[in-house]
């Protein structure tokens, strides 16, 4: 089954970049800010099941399509729309065996940064 792709609600306010006064620290602030609040907001409209709120990341040109997990069966994904909201071909052919080894995959890679190990 393939996935259904969604919007992020309006009312749940982006950051915007501030290019007079550029920060990355603080944009990168805000965006984790503003993904703790979709996640939130999923939360508060009744999505409680595996994987709900977990970011995947696909590597488009200079940076990330990415999409936030609604629920996994049935699979339906919301684009998020930070930097360059960059969207991943065919995304809705994804499927939730699909989306769970990219989350997997996308922790261990974070785990092994962590702890600054290698892969063996």
């Amino acid at each position: 089954m393939s996935a259904e792709i969604y919007n992020a609600p309006e009312e749940v306010k982006q950051p915007t970049i501030d290019w007079s006064n550029y920060d990355h620290e603080k944009y990168q602030a805000a965006c984790d800010k503003y993904l703790q609040a979709l996640k939130a907001k999923l939360q508060e409209m009744g999505f409680r099941g595996k994987n709900v709120g977990e970011v995947v990341k696909f590597p488009i040109a200079d940076g990330y399509a990415m999409y936030m997990v609604i629920s996994m069966r049935p699979l339906r994904l919301m684009h998020i729309p930070l930097g360059d909201s960059y969207h991943y071909p065919n995304v809705d052919l994804m499927t939730a065996q699909r989306i769970q080894e990219v989350i997997d995959a996308q922790k261990a890679l974070e785990e092994m940064i962590a702890n600054n190990t290698s892969l063996k």
